[in-house]
């Protein structure tokens, strides 16, 4: 039979579902046969997630193929694992259509009509997936454009659900149960659904059979959809906690008759806490919802099982090894298509209770790469030509001028105070903001009005991850370098000075501490790539920071992280907070142009548990807009002007051992261009150094300079 969409499951509730074989490359099913003898069969399980429409092996930022990314290199993994396997079943987990220029592209840009598929769409149904799940940022572009993508179903306020037509959605059903629409008070979609395929199997005598299973899928995302993304979902759904969620449906899926049990979640595991509508509720779904055969994960971006030196999940109940979490088996396949998952199971099929059964002794889980020290697996050229049209003129939209540079706008060396790559940023937000102000808020105007933002781009995803704008002309594409996220959009918050410190506190934990008279080599900064992971990792996302000569302060790094809802029990970093030449004072009121994750998310951290920011406008425009919009008004940008305002500096101290930094290879002359003469190259490669692969620089930072 043909392959229904998934809207037809939206309205059939959670009606079982009759797909092609597993991971088969035609759309028809025999009938079930008649099974008169017990029999053996293997199913592996193939996991895509976070591949934010990285469908090529491109770089649009530099213009250049790059080889450790792209859905066409993860397409020729899959294509190798359905040859080594009689049966497979290929799942996507989630955030897929938004990440690279392509979504921005689709979305924005040119619009698609609704006539039309995404081309990420088009792209994997060369490889015929069998079910998906949303993640937080398929939401991103606001739930008229998800409904359209999706072909149409959403019944949901603000939306006709009629707007776009199957044909023209994903192609493979789509679950997520913890996402309800307020509309209706039932799932945005649906919450699973139960496949029925025929696996190929031996038979007791030894000859080769066909033998019918049902496999139910539920898809559980991260409940920060309500924060991240307020401005689009409030008041038209609601999310729910992703343990209790498991908790509801997995028994339902089993009673329903499923033989195996799957949970595609579109989160990690976190093992300290549990915690109601927590982000990473992995290890706590494995652990307390009984009748899981599987958990995909995703959204951290990281790998389970990582048989590394050392691997990101290291609690108990976590085991690398064996690739189980409470002994369900578990994959977590990295991001932008650097890897496959893949959990392989060996069934066995006892003819007299018509039942399937796991022989857990032989399950084996493991994330496949698509590269392999320096040799990478070849693009699928199928994905290539489902492309190649969007491609193209995403090329051509990205190299259109927008202004002129006389400096290189460089990330590399921001964490140490480089402002580069910020600066113009912060401008570009402080003076959208306070002309919005100026002309609509007057009871705040005269407030002043600052900015801050963070190095998006800081060396997380490989040591390509960085910012990087050569001086000259400057294209659509350095606007998309500078502000990374397409869906952020610009939040005003009205703050006091003490609310400012607490601010400057929090993104001071992306540094360890340090200590002064330690002999041995220290690593700086508080990150599993760059640095060290002293139990959490800080991203450079969060680490805000000031460019303007009317800011100043100090970072002190021997001091204790900050305690934000228990300060007595935390040190200060912050020292010397200073607006306009005079101590900063606590109750001096500001605005502070920020981005609307900032504003709706991150309050608990900065401000104190149960806290919340006072919003007093959240602008429908986006900080990537803003700042292309910024320059191209401009024209001509300079460091003098747009590239040299440090606000901060770290406080003086001489350490009895070396201070460490991983950055980008011969990158130094970034750091002396921006001023910065502290630092110097320690090793030219980080081979063998806090599980280093070589491909960054260690850097030295003096912090008595």
């Amino acid at each position: 039979m043909s392959r229904p969409h998934w809207r037809a499951l939206l309205a059939l509730g959670t009606t079982a579902l009759a797909l092609s074989a597993c991971g088969g490359d035609n759309d028809t099913v025999t009938p079930p046969p008649t099974v008169t003898q017990n029999g053996t069969a293997q199913l592996a399980l193939l996991e895509t997630t976070d591949l934010h429409y990285y469908a090529r092996s491109y770089n649009y930022y530099s213009d250049k193929e790059d080889k450790t990314v792209g859905l066409e290199r993860t397409a020729t993994l899959i294509h190798q694992a359905r040859t080594e396997f009689a049966n497979t079943l290929l799942v996507d987990n989630g955030d897929t259509i938004q990440g690279t220029v392509l979504g921005t592209y689709e979305a924005q840009v040119a619009p698609i009509p609704a006539t039309q598929q995404l081309t990420m769409y088009k792209a994997m149904a060369t490889l015929k997936y069998d079910v998906g799940v949303l993640g937080n940022h398929e939401f991103n572009f606001g739930l008229p454009y998800l409904n359209q993508i999706l072909g149409g179903g959403l019944d949901v306020a603000g939306v006709d659900p009629a707007a776009a037509t199957p044909a023209n959605g994903p192609g493979f059903p789509m679950v997520t149960a913890n996402v309800t629409s307020l509309k209706t008070n039932k799932p945005l979609i649906a919450p699973y659904v139960i496949l029925e395929r025929n696996l190929t199997a031996t038979m007791a005598d030894g000859s080769k059979g066909t033998v019918p299973i049902r496999i139910g899928v539920v898809g559980i995302t991260t409940p920060g959809i309500m924060n991240w993304d307020k401005d689009k979902l409030d008041g038209k759904i609601s999310t729910q906690d992703g343990l209790e969620t498991a908790k509801k449906y997995v028994p339902e899926v089993r009673a329903k008759g499923a033989d195996l049990v799957f949970v595609l979640l579109h989160g990690g595991m976190s093992a300290s806490g549990y915690s109601a509508n927590m982000e990473n509720p992995g290890y706590y779904i494995t652990k307390d919802v009984p009748g899981i055969d599987g958990i995909v994960m995703g959204h951290e971006h990281n790998v389970f099982p990582n048989r590394g030196a050392n691997p990101s999940y290291k609690f108990d109940g976590a085991d690398n090894t064996k690739g189980t979490v409470n002994g369900v088996p578990a994959v977590m396949a990295s991001s932008w298509g650097k890897g496959l998952g893949v959990i392989n199971y060996s069934l066995k099929w006892d003819n007299t209770a018509k039942k399937w059964s796991i022989d857990t002794t032989k399950t084996a889980v493991e994330v496949r790469n698509i590269q392999n020290g320096t040799e990478y697996v070849a693009p699928d050229a199928a994905v290539i030509a489902a492309v190649q049209a969007l491609h193209d003129k995403t090329r051509t939209y990205v190299a259109s001028p927008i202004g002129n540079s006389d400096f290189r706008l460089a990330s590399m060396f921001a964490d140490l105070g480089d402002p580069s790559a910020l600066q113009v940023v912060n401008q570009a937000q402080q003076e959208y903001v306070a002309q919005y102000v100026q002309k609509s808020l007057p009871q705040y105007a005269a407030l002043p009005v600052l900015s801050v933002t963070a190095p998006f781009k800081a060396g997380y995803g490989n040591s390509g991850d960085y910012t990087n704008v050569a001086s000259g002309t400057l294209s659509v594409v350095a606007a998309a370098d500078l502000y990374l996220y397409d869906n952020n959009t610009i939040n005003a918050v009205k703050v006091n000075g003490a609310q400012v410190k607490m601010w400057l506190e929090n993104a001071a934990n992306r540094f360890n501490q340090i200590d002064p008279t330690k002999t041995t080599d220290q690593w700086l900064i508080n990150d599993s790539k760059t640095g060290v992971q002293p139990g959490s990792s800080f991203p450079g996302y969060n680490f805000d920071a000031f460019t303007s000569p009317d800011i100043a302060y100090e970072i002190d790094v021997t001091q204790p992280k900050y305690n934000v809802n228990n300060p007595s029990q935390g040190g200060e970093r912050i020292k010397n907070l200073t607006y306009k030449g005079q101590p900063m004072s606590a109750t001096q009121e500001f605005i502070i142009a920020t981005n609307n994750y900032r504003a709706n998310s991150s309050a608990p951290f900065i401000l104190g548990t149960g806290k919340a920011f006072d919003i007093v406008w959240a602008s429908p425009d986006a900080n990537r807009e803003v700042v292309l919009n910024y320059v191209k008004g401009k024209q001509n940008i300079t460091r003098a002007a747009n590239g040299s305002a440090r606000s901060w500096t770290f406080t003086k101290v001489a350490t009895a051992g070396k201070v460490l930094f991983k950055s980008a290879k011969d990158s130094l002359g970034v750091a002396q261009a921006a001023g910065l003469g502290n630092i110097s190259v320690e090793r030219a490669d980080d081979t063998g150094i806090n599980a280093g692969d070589g491909s960054y620089t260690v850097y030295r930072v003096d912090l008595n300079q």
